[in-house]
């Protein structure tokens, strides 16, 4: 008998030759299962992975034209998101209203200042620089000595962008005023501070600087002229 052989058993039972029997455990299903199960995902995401790359490297691998192309495209729908009307035609502006020419304005002088002749020595300067002169005389009760600055400038609304911006060019610091008159005559009160009219060189550029849609240089306010001295006063009937 084989020293393996348990006690009381022979025959059949009997163990004999040189290798030794393995005991194993029964084989775990579970486990396999979950293995390849783990193994399928595995394989599933290298897959996908291994997809992304492709189109990644794919899409570089086109020309670079087609590559600038799209981009282009995507910048210039990003542009036109922040562009309301892009690619739409350009709006035409309308073109500037001429301005009327100095003779093509009648001016009303009145004199509002207790100075007497202001208003005709005004008007007859303004006529020499090419203006109409309407009528000429003192000022109304409501401006008579009550206009302490240079004067009022007064014209129906559709003058007041058009013949009060010529008349303005004359003389510096007048209010402009619109009223409701239906003639396209204008006023020209003369308030306590007015001396004179501007130097007919500065009134000249600043009317062509007007004319040509350019900024406006403000005439400067010149001394009171020698024919109308301003101490002299004279009364309310005389004085225009």
């Amino acid at each position: 008998m084989s020293m393996l052989t348990p006690p009381g058993m022979g025959g059949k039972y009997r163990i004999t030759g040189n290798r030794f029997p393995h005991m194993r455990r029964p084989p775990n299903r579970r486990r396999i299962v979950l293995v390849s199960a783990a193994a399928a995902v595995v394989l599933g995401l290298t897959g996908w992975g291994t997809l992304q790359l492709v189109d990644v490297y794919g899409g570089f691998s086109g020309s670079s034209q087609d590559t600038a192309a799209a981009r282009t495209a995507v910048k210039e729908k990003k542009s036109g998101d922040c562009k309301p009307g892009a690619g739409a035609p350009p709006v035409k502006r309308a073109d500037p209203k001429p301005l009327p020419k100095p003779g093509d304005i009648t001016v009303n002088v009145y004199n509002a200042t207790p100075r007497g002749g202001l208003a005709k020595i005004t008007a007859d300067e303004l006529e020499r620089r090419g203006f109409r002169i309407g009528q000429v005389g003192n000022a109304q009760a409501d401006y008579d000595k009550k206009v302490p600055g240079i004067g009022i400038l007064l014209g129906n609304q559709a003058a007041v962008d058009g013949a009060l911006k010529v008349l303005g060019t004359q003389l510096a610091g007048t209010e402009v005023h619109a009223d409701e008159r239906e003639g396209q005559d204008v006023d020209l009160v003369l308030g306590a501070g007015y001396q004179a009219l501007a130097p007919k060189e500065e009134a000249d550029k600043a009317l062509t600087a007007l004319e040509e849609g350019q900024p406006v240089p403000s005439p400067s306010a010149p001394a009171a002229p020698s024919s109308a001295p301003a101490d002299k006063k004279a009364s309310p009937a005389a004085k225009c």
